[in-house]
């Protein structure tokens, strides 16, 4: 019974907490959680503004909060980062505990976040429609981890070119000029694990030799 009075007090806070939070308080806090989350990705200006098309004075007025950020100029940057709309401007938490994820589509390909938090491993699950593409490998900063769910993936990495299907995996260094996409044959599905340069995944057991 306690715990329920403890939980009633601590809802009663958060919600005088959020009720007193003043729309210019959160859009001071932008700026900084903007420069945060591109440092713990290990993200460059310049780099960002490559992928979000946002020059560089803009990027680095927006994070010194001398630019008032806009929805125009948070969506780019959220695509970037793969990151939550939420997560930038600091929205704050609901009742409901479950994660509503939201898909993204980027090129095409839809990815479903599965991880929350900014910086380290992250994971996303991700669908390959079916269509033929050119191969153009690509590389940068980064260790990356696939698991086929259905259907079948190409993948070339380095000298390589294979065909991924349900249960199969791969990890590589993305510093290896590597491409994923459709086989041309069907859609296929898959989670995608990608962490920081030398940070790999950890296989805590193997199975035994028969």
């Amino acid at each position: 019974m306690s715990g329920t009075g403890d939980a009633g007090t601590r809802e009663d806070s958060q919600a005088d907490s959020q009720e007193g939070s003043r729309p210019d308080d959160i859009l001071a806090e932008v700026g900084p959680r903007l420069r945060r989350i591109r440092k713990e990705r290990g993200a460059t200006l310049a780099g960002l503004s490559e992928a979000t098309g946002i020059s560089v004075s803009t990027l680095s007025r927006l994070e010194s909060g001398l630019r008032k950020p806009s929805l125009e100029l948070l969506l780019p940057i959220a695509r970037a980062h793969q990151v939550a709309l939420d997560e930038l401007v600091g929205a704050p938490p609901v009742g409901d505990p479950r994660v509503r994820s939201k898909p993204i589509v980027r090129h095409g390909r839809t990815y479903w976040p599965l991880t929350r938090q900014p910086g380290g491993l992250q994971a996303f699950k991700v669908l390959e429609p079916v269509r033929r593409m050119e191969p153009e490998p690509r590389t940068h900063e980064g260790y990356e981890w696939l698991y086929v769910l259905s259907g079948r993936l190409r993948l070339v990495l380095g000298d390589h070119d294979v065909v991924l299907g349900p249960g199969e995996a791969a990890e590589f260094d993305t510093r290896v000029p590597h491409w994923f996409g459709s086989t041309g044959e069907g859609p296929a599905e898959f989670l995608s694990l990608f962490g920081p340069q030398g940070e790999r995944m950890h296989v805590r057991a193997r199975p035994t030799r028969a």
